[in-house]
């Protein structure tokens, strides 16, 4: 099996690319499933492209909190994106 980091056709299928783009783009993609097959919080995180131990760090926050907290989450680069588009646009003649 690759290890994180490791971009393979046959790991990661049709999303190969994407991975790929994504690690250059942050850092090495952690591991998308844990030794029993369930989706890895770890995983969950790097994908929404924040710092790692941003959610899973938190000590005493065991998986099912940690894949809530991620799930209600907010992708920061979408967020900033909304509010650029949603910023009333600077009006050089008020006060």
């Amino acid at each position: 099996m690759d290890g994180p980091g490791t971009v393979a056709p046959e790991r990661w299928g049709a999303y190969t690319s994407a991975i790929h783009r994504w690690e250059r783009a942050t850092r090495p993609a952690p591991e998308p499933t844990d030794d029993r097959g369930r989706l890895a919080p770890e995983f969950v995180e790097w994908i929404m492209g924040m710092p790692r131990g941003w959610v899973t760090g938190v000590p005493g926050l065991g998986r099912p909190a940690q894949l809530t907290a991620l799930g209600n989450g907010v992708v920061p680069q979408q967020a900033a994106h909304a509010l650029r588009l949603l910023a009333p646009p600077a009006c050089p003649h008020s006060n």
